[in-house]
């Protein structure tokens, strides 16, 4: 019997407001145990929540970015339980009115498009933080009450691939807007994944395994992999899967029981008192839309008319500050996108990884950096000068195109005077011609190098490797 996979994920994002979903207490992260709190976040008697305007309208942007139908009235509801990790006994949430649903994202997998739908997302408040020692468990309120989204997706997944992209999209999406870090690590985004197998071309789904709190874009994959390969063994000796909260078990590469789910919790969801709802206004709306952000496949698109490769686009996607920093230095002029890519994806990185420093630490101007690839760019300087110059920038913020004058850099791409070294190259090296003419085709570059050396290393040497190969044929042939 052959099964198919259907998974669903569940995301909580935490939002980068300055102060938390009802309170006016601070959102700080790694600050002192239970010192970012106010009476509110610590359930005292008589105080009251009010709704924090910039998580809704980065809650307005997220659903915009997820192609979703806003709910123009907000609303907000009471889920009730009690945890030592909710001073109230209740979580507000968005049980019954979402602001944003019906939406989708469009993941890559095997070079195809897959649109997976969004359900819904909603506005809520986190729980506190609980430390777990070996007797005794430990609560740290500082996250209580932080704004969080949930999104919420359609099952429309079939494995951990897949699974892992959708997450790296969300992930993607709301650090481009800036309305979260996106850290995993931290714990600023979460993510639960409900997995379950149904035999091949049937409509009736099988039971539902939950994941709870996966941590990083590999773990997703493995995790959802392991799940379907034990629920198909469990299925194929005949046995029925049962209902569970799972977890990953990163040492043992497996996911391991947490609990096992009987019944269905009633939250006893109910309309939250002590909010009114709050019709949002077109203005607002507005703002909080024309505000965005450019979104990664905005900047897609852009880079692929500038000549990036698909390889190159995604790299340089993956940092949002390189991004920035590259669309500035293409308003300045590049002549070659590829070639500032380079310099700044290979060797600034390179730099910048090996001293542990990061963009905002650059000495120079952005000018400067445009310069050296223009230079490159226009055969002016070869590779080797290029590098020479960028250390001398990276060290002493020094002007490229002043640098090529004062060192006598400048590359020289006049046909005439190449063509001379060239003809004294090739007369005063024949064994490597005959070589280059017997199919071994690593003379050529020995002669590009002769070149080189005789010019003093200032010789175009795209321009002498094409003269050495018209003035003694194609390789392998007499």
């Amino acid at each position: 019997m052959e099964f198919e996979p259907v998974i669903g994920v569940e995301i909580h994002v935490e939002l980068k407001t300055k102060s938390k979903m009802f309170s006016s207490a601070p959102t700080s992260f790694g600050m002192p145990t239970n010192t970012m709190t106010v009476p509110y976040d610590l359930a005292f008697p008589g105080t009251m929540p009010i709704v924090n305007k910039e998580a809704v309208a980065y809650g307005i942007k997220v659903t915009k970015a997820l192609n979703m139908t806003l709910d123009k009235t907000l609303y907000f509801d009471r889920k009730n339980y009690f945890y030592p990790d909710l001073p109230k006994g209740y979580q507000i949430t968005q049980q019954f009115r979402p602001i944003g649903k019906d939406g989708y994202v469009i993941i890559i997998k095997d070079g195809q498009e897959k649109k997976i739908r969004v359900e819904q997302i909603h506005l809520e408040e986190d729980t506190a933080k609980q430390i777990h020692l070996s007797d005794i468990s430990l609560i740290d309120f500082n996250r209580v009450g932080t704004p969080l989204i949930e999104i919420v997706s359609m099952p429309d997944m079939t494995s951990g691939e897949e699974a892992m992209k959708y997450v790296e999209a969300i992930k993607e999406i709301v650090t481009y807007l800036d309305v979260s870090d996106g850290k995993m690590e931290n714990g600023s985004m979460r993510c639960d994944i409900n997995i379950s197998l149904k035999e091949k071309g049937s409509s009736v789904l099988g039971t539902k395994v939950e994941c709870k709190n996966l941590n990083t874009l590999m773990n997703i994959k493995a995790a959802v992999d392991y799940e379907i390969n034990r629920q198909k063994e469990i299925l194929e000796r005949g046995d029925k899967v049962e209902q569970e909260t799972r977890r990953y078990d990163e040492g043992k590469k497996m996911t391991v029981l947490m609990r096992k789910k009987t019944d269905a919790v009633d939250y006893k969801y109910f309309r939250e008192p002590n909010i009114i709802p709050i019709d949002l206004d077109d203005g607002f709306i507005y703002d909080a839309i024309h505000s965005m952000n450019k979104l990664p496949n905005e900047y897609r698109v852009e880079l692929k008319e500038k000549g990036l490769d698909n390889y190159e686009i995604e790299e340089l996607l993956k940092n949002r500050s390189f991004v920035l920093y590259f669309e500035d230095c293409l308003l300045l002029k590049v002549t070659s996108a590829k070639v500032l890519w380079n310099l700044l994806m290979v060797e600034v990185m390179g730099y910048l990884n090996k001293t542990e420093k990061n963009l905002e630490d650059l000495k120079f101007p952005k000018e400067y950096l445009v310069s050296l690839a223009n230079l490159l760019a226009d055969n002016k300087i070869n590779s080797k000068q290029g590098k020479e110059l960028l250390a001398k920038l990276l060290e002493e913020n020094a002007n490229p195109l002043e640098l090529v004058k004062k060192l006598g850099l400048e590359q020289i791409s006049d046909p005439k005077f190449v063509e001379e070294i060239v003809d004294r190259v090739l007369q005063n090296n024949a064994q490597s011609i005959s070589d280059y003419k017997n199919g071994k085709d690593r003379a050529l570059g020995y002669l590009v190098g002769q070149v080189m050396k005789e010019s003093k290393g200032k010789c175009n040497p795209s321009l002498a490797k094409e003269m050495i190969q018209n003035k003694i044929g194609p390789c392998g042939k007499r």
